[in-house]
């Protein structure tokens, strides 16, 4: 019986938001407010379509997008703890499910040497197309209520245990570490020997905590361990494999 690490990527794995890092590449490092006003709640791959279509107006390769996106800062602790994971597989399986998008993903982990760690990411589809714009996709569409319009992380969870469920691969436990308001709804999911790993001081800590005040069918299933660095998390892991 594996352990599975579930990771959110933006303000987890990495120390800031991929989407907002890549305004970097342009020449003032702003976005004007015609985009920078165009967002509407739910809606943000649409909006990130917008900033790329801006990025290829102002005529920046997708190198220069690339090198710049290979810039940005990994959480304290994570690299260690990624390393762990990527020399336990016989042990630990591990995915991603994010808001970002393929290509920032893997950007990023491949020049952070993390790569071999993650078996699966989930994010939404991205590519160049022929003209060297950057085209982002919704991930899917579903019907939950609680979650942005192209990803509902539970949806992609269930699914994935499921899949892997049907190949034989059943979890003793399942350790989910994010930050956001969309890390709560798979927290849902959980049982009640899973752990959730909020980020101390974001928004799913704070989510998790007013949930955990209310009624019990409300309230998640899992383990509440909040985090501060990958060292919180690997300590937890460790712990967790050993026992």
């Amino acid at each position: 019986m594996k352990t599975l690490m579930v990771f959110d990527f933006d303000h987890t794995v990495v120390d800031d938001n991929s989407d907002t890092w890549v305004v970097r590449c342009l020449p003032g490092q702003t976005l004007p407010d015609s985009v920078k006003n165009s967002y509407r709640k739910g809606h943000w791959t649409e909006f990130m379509g917008r900033v790329m279509n801006h990025i290829g107006d102002q005529e920046v390769s997708p190198d220069r997008v690339r090198s710049v996106m290979e810039t940005i800062p990994i959480t304290a602790g994570m690299t260690d703890l990624l390393t762990f994971i990527s020399q336990n597989k016989s042990a630990i399986d591990c995915i991603v499910i994010s808001d970002s998008n393929t290509m920032f993903i893997d950007w990023i982990l491949r020049a952070a040497g993390l790569r071999a760690a993650v078996d699966q990411v989930f994010t939404n589809p991205a590519k160049f197309n022929e003209l060297g714009y950057m085209e982002v996709q919704c991930y899917h569409s579903h019907e939950c209520d609680r979650c942005p319009v192209n990803l509902c992380k539970r949806e992609v969870l269930e699914l994935y245990l499921s899949e892997q469920s049907g190949g034989g691969t059943e979890y003793e436990r399942i350790f989910y570490v994010g930050d956001g308001g969309n890390d709560l709804c798979p927290t849902s999911c959980l049982r009640g020997h899973d752990v959730v790993m909020p980020r101390r001081g974001y928004t799913l800590e704070k989510l998790l905590a007013k949930l955990q005040g209310q009624a019990e069918d409300t309230s998640p299933r899992a383990r509440v361990l909040a985090w501060s660095s990958g060292a919180d998390i690997l300590q937890e892991l460790k712990a967790a494999i050993q026992s």
